[in-house]
């Protein structure tokens, strides 16, 4: 009886050892597994493809994995190819959370990029649990100045100056620009534009149900642009402020070209993007002479190095794809990338990854007219824009010819005109951090 207990125990002890062992062996793979192997780093983006907000946005990732191709072709991160794996979200935060686990657990990327919009980006933070997995939410498309949190979002990095520094720099453009004449907002009512209120409260220009509309999101729509466009003509505007997305934009500009209501249009970053207005039928005359703000240069503007660059990659990479803001912004942030896991290392995880744009991502080359703000406590990207004028084919340039950048935080900090130098572009666009 003995010896058969002293049997089982044993063969019980010898079945654990063997399952510990193909577990340890294991271990490993999965580290590997975490979407990084001896050749691939898998990244993963969801964006909406199709819906409303797919104009425009559904350029993003051919444009990514245009200079993410290029960089494989020429050797690759320490000797590894960028992958991106893209779902369609439809911009339904919904959506958003079910294809950001999907990216997870089932396709296992190394780390999200570039997703766009602050609801999606919030539900995703909130329910995925990214910090908490510790998981890189890298250089996302939002300006919701929540995002800076550190503490509140550990992994997540936006990229975008936020609304609130946008708003408190509209307000200084407007006092220098515009003093004395009569100013009227149509801004999105939820956190996208409470951080627009706070910003421009912060810059001396407050706003009331005499001179400003909010809407809900998604109500946007000919009749509710027309509606808009008339407070502000009753309000007699010299100057009207659109802080909301483009597919609200294009119903207030098209509302008002109808009206024959002339007023100076200000578009906030979001709301000015010339291709999605373009792509949602918006005339470009009906853009010309309207004011708008970025932190990139113009697309339009090839004397800049790294748009003559991004431009070469594009006709090459992206089946010569309309070289357009959206493409800037992807290469762009696919650049920073691609800086980012190199910095990591060359066995690189997602804690040295977190660990690399924490100590040096604010040094690295980038298309930006303003700098990087990351740091050890600091989630903040851009801090600054410059203005410009759009032309008669709705191509944004410098006012002068000459970017002038505005810096400024998100708190009480003065509004500056920035002295900043951009590092140079690597040679051929190739990070060699």
């Amino acid at each position: 009886m003995l010896g058969k207990q002293w049997r089982k125990r044993s063969l019980i002890a010898a079945s654990s050892i063997a399952v510990g062992a193909l577990v340890a062996s294991a271990l490993p793979a999965q580290a590997a597994g975490n979407g990084v192997t001896p050749t691939t780093i898998k990244l993963g983006i969801t964006l909406p493809l199709t819906g409303a907000a797919s104009p425009g946005y559904n350029k993003i990732p051919a444009a990514m994995q245009a200079y993410f191709s290029y960089v494989n072709d020429n050797g690759g991160v320490n000797g590894r190819k960028v992958q991106l794996v893209v779902k369609d979200d439809s911009y339904v935060p919904t959506l958003a959370v079910a294809k950001t686990n999907d990216l997870i657990l089932k396709d296992k990327v190394f780390a999200t990029v570039g997703q766009l919009g602050t609801a999606n980006n919030e539900a995703i933070a909130s329910s995925v649990n990214l910090g908490r997995r510790g998981i890189p939410s890298l250089f996302i498309n939002t300006g919701f100045s929540g995002f800076a949190n550190a503490t509140k979002y550990p992994t997540t990095y936006p990229i975008l100056a936020s609304y609130v520094m946008e708003a408190k720099i509209m307000a200084q453009y407007i006092k220098e620009n515009f003093a004395g004449k009569k100013v009227f907002l149509i801004y999105q009512d939820d956190d996208f534009g409470t951080d627009a209120l706070a910003g421009f409260k912060a810059g001396g220009l407050t706003f009331d149900a005499t001179n400003s509309v909010g809407y809900a999101s998604g109500s946007q729509s000919a009749a509710t642009g027309a509606s808009w466009v008339g407070k502000a003509k009753a309000y007699g505007a010299d100057v009207t402020i659109m802080f909301g997305v483009s597919s609200a934009a294009g119903p207030a500009l098209g509302a008002a070209y109808q009206l024959g209501f002339k007023t100076q249009w200000i578009l906030g970053s979001v709301g000015g993007d010339a291709t999605t207005l373009k792509a949602i039928g918006v005339p470009t005359a009906v853009m010309y002479g309207a004011i708008g703000l970025s932190s990139l240069p113009s697309p339009a503007d090839a004397t800049d190095p790294y748009v003559a660059q991004f431009q070469a990659i594009n006709t090459q990479y992206n089946s010569g794809a309309t070289f357009d803001n959206n493409v800037l912004v992807a290469m762009n942030t696919a650049m920073l990338t691609v800086e980012a896991l190199r910095a990591a290392g060359k066995d690189p995880s997602r804690a040295s990854l977190l660990a690399a744009i924490a100590s040096k991502g604010s040094t690295w080359a980038n298309a930006g007219l303003a700098p990087l703000n990351y740091g050890a406590s600091s989630h903040v990207g851009y801090n600054g824009y410059w203005f410009g004028t759009y032309g008669p084919t709705g191509t944004m340039l410098p006012a002068g010819g000459k970017y002038v950048v505005y810096t400024t935080d998100s708190g009480a900090g003065a509004v500056v005109k920035s002295t900043y130098v951009r590092p140079a572009m690597p040679a051929k666009g190739l990070p060699n951090n």
